[in-house]
């Protein structure tokens, strides 16, 4: 039984929900295996939880924890004083060695927080070049991620960048209060048994991506404004969400939260035009009304409202950056939905619509996924790509019908709510 359990909210201190949320990272999010090594990549600034996770992780049965921090001033440091080649390099011998742990059967947690602005300013020349060389760099780690080797999980700590950029009107000690509140009540921490609590949420999702798997549509279809979106879905495509077991036998939430059934589009059968219906912060930079234009699975045109630039540069990235990897579908009421804050950060807020991500796709999206070669998946309509990048498309205004393979539209979600 989670620590504290039977407490009502108000009872705990935030220390008591801290090493809650410590807890449900270790044995929801991760489901962390006695003799597993922990590969945690987390910010100075987050270095209370870190501990915390590290000894809920050694209560586990953890046999070792390796922790890799990040300071993002010394980001800045770089951007700022750096010679302008070295933006084209990425620390490849790190990643490396983070494939050799998963390779060996370590697990993967990464804590997130980071200020949304932190690259506001700097050139979008040099951060794209950083984050295509980061991205090649992490590749052998990111597909033992991706294709679920292993199991990994997200959650996140309240940085005072990141709450004062959600809340810039109060004071930093209130805003810090403010986030922490809602990553609580995101979370699950603020419920008599976080645990437990966790475990019917997931019963939910699983029932909601079996009816999806049972009607085997073909593709789906968005209505809204500046939206009508034809999605068709990879052959053999498979419905997730909520906890699911990785290839090596362990079973774990990937994201902390997670609102959302999500499967694999086909990468060629992408028609139509779609509008964001929420901000995408990307490395630093608030990209604000999204407008595409899809062709036989490609974005052909695209516009935005600020960030254009970075978005630009996004999808020059490679050959599947301009091609969906995810689709996805969140209820209007969502918990994060319902909360009205814009995080800033997209583990919350694809929490709080519908939404579809550029580039790669996730093997687990596949029946037999895991059986499935590169090649194999690839003709099945997978998408490949250096990114994946999710961006909010539904709300109260969207209807989504799947398409069945006769072509016939039934409704799935009627003003952003199931049917």
């Amino acid at each position: 039984m989670t620590k504290h359990a039977g407490l009502p909210p108000e009872a705990l201190s935030h220390d008591e929900r801290l090493d809650r949320l410590a807890e449900v990272a270790v044995h929801v999010g991760l489901g962390l295996k006695a003799g597993q090594e922990l590969v945690m990549t987390a910010s100075i600034d987050a270095l209370p939880l870190v501990r915390r996770i590290t000894d809920h992780a050694y209560r586990a049965g953890a046999s070792l924890v390796t922790t890799l921090f990040g300071d993002e001033e010394a980001t800045l440091m770089r951007f700022r004083n750096a010679p302008d080649d070295s933006f084209d390099t990425a620390s490849g011998w790190l990643y490396e060695g983070m494939a050799n742990a998963f390779r060996n059967g370590a697990a993967r947690l990464a804590i997130s927080g980071e200020n949304p602005s932190l690259l506001a300013h700097e050139d979008p020349e040099k951060v794209s070049r950083a984050n295509r060389a980061r991205s090649k760099a992490y590749m052998p780690a990111l597909s033992l991620i991706a294709g679920f080797d292993i199991n990994w999980t997200i959650v996140s700590f309240a940085s005072p960048a990141w709450a004062k950029a959600m809340f810039p009107d109060d004071p930093e000690d209130i805003a810090v209060a403010k986030l922490w509140h809602a990553i609580f009540a995101a979370s699950r921490v603020d419920t008599p048994d976080p645990v437990a609590a966790w475990t019917a949420h997931n019963d939910e999702l699983h029932a909601r991506t079996a009816r999806l798997n049972g009607r085997r549509y073909a593709a789906l279809r968005f209505r809204g404004p500046g939206t009508d979106l034809t999605v068709g879905l990879a052959d053999d495509h498979e419905w997730a969400g909520g906890a699911s077991m990785a290839k090596n036998g362990v079973t774990c939430n990937a994201n902390i939260p997670t609102e959302e059934v999500f499967t694999t589009p086909h990468k060629d059968r992408v028609e139509g035009y779609v509008a964001s219906t929420k901000p995408l912060s990307y490395q630093g930079t608030l990209i604000q009304d999204i407008a595409v234009r899809f062709e036989g699975g490609r974005i052909v045109e695209a516009s935005a409202r600020t960030g254009l630039d970075v978005l630009s540069k996004v999808l020059d990235t490679d050959e599947g950056s301009r091609r969906l990897g995810e689709v996805a579908l969140v209820p209007h009421s969502s918990p994060i939905s319902k909360s009205g804050l814009l995080f800033y950060n997209t583990l919350y807020d694809e929490n709080a619509a519908s939404h579809i991500a550029l580039g790669q796709s996730y093997s687990k999206c596949f029946i037999n996924g895991s059986d499935l070669s590169p090649e194999q998946l690839a003709a099945r309509g997978a998408n490949s790509s250096l990114i994946h990048i999710d961006w909010m498309i539904g709300s109260g205004e969207v209807d989504v019908d799947g398409i069945t393979a006769g072509g016939n539209a039934e409704p799935v979600m009627r003003k952003g709510e199931w049917v």
